[in-house]
This record gives structure tokens, C-alpha cells and sequence, in this order.
């Protein structure tokens, strides 16, 4: 996304693929759950290191089978 600071809520949903709506996020502002944002007046801004942080507290990680890690690295 250009190198921003910040991005609209739209630009967030964007960001997620469409994964996470506009409604959502909207709900999780009301009960202060998801990445955290700045307002400004009436406008709502996430500020992108916090969704990169954000992102690294929700990383599922996967476990890779013992042998398949030797293979990759040949």
C-alpha cells in the first residue's frame, strides 16, 4: 500500500482481501477488539505498523514435518 502511514477503513479491508468487512471492523471499534486506530474528527485511521503488528500476534504457526524441512534446504 505505498509505503503509508496510515490507512482508511476501506484500505483495511482491502488489505484483508475483503476477509474482514467494513461492518466488522465498525463492531470491533464499538467493543475495542481488533487492531487498534486513530480518529481524527469523524475519520477513522489505522496506522499501518500497528495492523503489522497485529498481524504477527494472529500468525498460525504450522508445523513442518521432520525431514520435509531437509529436503527444502538441499
Amino acid at each position: 500500500m505505498e509505503n503509508r502511514k496510515y490507512l482508511t477503513v476501506e484500505e483495511v479491508a482491502d488489505r484483508y482481501r475483503g476477509s474482514i468487512s467494513l461492518g466488522t471492523l465498525r463492531n470491533w471499534r464499538a467493543m475495542r477488539i481488533g487492531p487498534a486506530y486513530v480518529k481524527i474528527g469523524k475519520a477513522v485511521l489505522y496506522p499501518v505498523s500497528d495492523l503489522d503488528e497485529w498481524d504477527e500476534r494472529n500468525k498460525v504457526a504450522c508445523r513442518a514435518r521432520k525431514g520435509l524441512e531437509d529436503r527444502v534446504s538441499d
